[in-house]
């Protein structure tokens, strides 16, 4: 194996997925969507990063080859995963992220089974944008969840004591609650339709990589 820059920043991504679960785990909220946020925006970087320093400086390796689509998933899944489970929104969530994670098992298995004929099915330009977008949508849920509980919310909406303080003008901060409430709204609503948009491109290119597989599928006469 060989462990030049671009592989290390590949390794690191890996062991941030599980980090954004971890963070949930041991801190309180919204420190947590904090560092959340923070390590998954560092990690996606690095996903640009590594692939460009690997062709730039021609160090791409097996290893790397192997590790960064591993990588890829490991973050968006994971993501996923702690999204749905934390986040006031999940109903709105859950059919999107099950297809993006339907696909990538699928597409996975077609993979596997296709072995030394899996060069079929090399990542599209398609497949990378739908990953970019995948990793907006993700980074843009976690930014709502760190308006959510910066402001203390723990559904959609803030509490009623709250609530009828700002529409009767007896918050401090009638103004800047407002501006807050809306920030989280539209942060919200955006990650929501980037996902939905991430879980459309995901179903095009994965019927894209079951059309190309489908010769090697069929039975010999």
């Amino acid at each position: 194996m060989t462990w030049n820059l671009p592989n290390v920043l590949t390794v690191l991504r890996l062991l941030a997925a599980p980090g954004l679960a971890v963070m949930f785990l041991y801190f309180t909220r919204p420190f947590a969507d904090w560092l959340a946020l923070v390590l998954f925006i560092g990690a996606a970087v690095t996903d640009w990063f590594d692939g460009h320093l690997a062709r730039s400086w021609k160090q791409e390796t097996k290893l790397g080859t192997m590790l960064d689509p591993i990588a890829d998933k490991a973050m968006v899944v994971i993501a996923l995963m702690v999204i749905v489970g934390y986040s006031s929104m999940s109903p709105w969530l859950v059919l999107p992220a099950t297809v993006i994670l339907f696909r990538e098992v699928f597409v996975s298995g077609l993979r596997e089974y296709l072995g030394d004929t899996a060069g079929t099915l090399k990542v599209t330009k398609l497949a990378k944008w739908k990953t970019t977008l995948q990793m907006v949508a993700i980074a843009v849920l976690f930014a709502q969840g760190v308006w959510e509980h910066y402001l203390g919310i723990a559904s959609w909406g803030m509490d009623n004591a709250m609530i009828a303080d700002i529409l009767e003008g007896r918050a401090e901060d009638v103004q800047g609650l407002q501006w807050k409430l809306a920030g989280m709204v539209w942060t919200g609503n955006a990650g929501i339709a980037l996902l939905w948009i991430a879980a459309a491109l995901t179903l095009v290119t994965g019927w894209d990589y079951f059309r190309k597989a489908t010769p090697y599928l069929k039975e010999a006469p």
